[in-house]
């Protein structure tokens, strides 16, 4: 009954808070906001708030089909107000992907329910590993493509983000792991596994997106790499919606960039 309780109280009006953290372009020295990743929090002031614990708590009880569409549910409604120019990242299981068969039709219907063009969305998959029906997932993914969605293959480097999931999914965006991009400006090793994954997304025809960029000297590291596509707290944290018009004020997007 607990447990009950738990999940109603998650997906209740106003249990799931979602926030956007900007994916930033870095060019000459400038950055820009190329768009948001859409992410959720649980109910304030319980366990559930910390996104962690919360999807921890979904992937034990086999929910996510149901809070990934509640979750998405309630992230686009919000970014409707989002500038139109920006893309917009929405976190999807894998394993709702491959369980949910009409889950194109449900993001259509919620993207046109809010006015967002469906070529804005790019869908991020998390949480790679199986059960998952193989043909169903890759039909699932073919449908979103066909509709205009690009697809990311979230945490690039680490558990089932392996050389089968590449060459299944065929990502658009590879986002690495912050376990490589943390401290990276002075490692080595760490530098070069980010290399190989730039180069094996350009030949995937792939953009890469370095997530967990926390300092300055970890931008001028990535830059050297060559990756433009940059993701962290050292630009800003996830933000709740009435935050984020000050992300597009001049003071702050003009800052220099070692």
């Amino acid at each position: 009954m607990a447990e009950h309780r738990a999940l109603d109280a998650i997906l209740q009006p106003g249990g799931i808070t979602p926030v956007f953290q900007p994916i930033c372009a870095v060019d000459n020295g400038r950055w820009t906001i190329a768009g948001f990743e859409c992410l959720s929090r649980g109910p304030k002031g319980t366990h559930f708030e910390s996104a962690n614990v919360l999807f921890d708590y979904v992937r034990l009880k086999r929910e996510e089909t149901l809070v990934d569409r509640a979750c998405i549910t309630t992230a686009l409604a919000a970014a409707r107000t989002l500038p139109a120019e920006a893309r917009l990242g929405v976190n999807v299981h894998a394993s709702t992907l491959g369980r949910d068969p009409s889950f194109a039709d449900f993001l259509r219907g919620a993207a046109d329910a809010n006015e967002i063009a469906f070529d804005r969305l790019t869908i991020e998959i998390v949480e790679h590993a199986p059960p998952w029906d193989g043909l169903s997932f890759l039909s699932m993914l073919d449908r979103l493509r066909d509709y205009g969605a690009r697809i990311a293959l979230d945490d690039v480097g680490l558990g089932q983000s392996n050389f089968k999931m590449l060459l299944d999914v065929r990502p658009d965006y590879m986002k690495i792991d912050r376990y490589f991009i943390e401290h990276c400006a002075g490692d080595t090793n760490r530098q070069a596994v980010i290399e190989v994954i730039t180069r094996l997304a350009e030949r995937f025809g792939a953009r890469v997106v370095a997530e967990g960029v926390e300092d300055e000297a970890t931008v001028k590291a990535l830059k050297l790499l060559g990756i433009t596509l940059m993701q962290g707290f050292y630009f800003s944290e996830p933000l709740e919606l009435h935050a984020v018009p000050a992300l597009y004020e001049p003071a702050r997007t003009n800052l220099p960039l070692p």
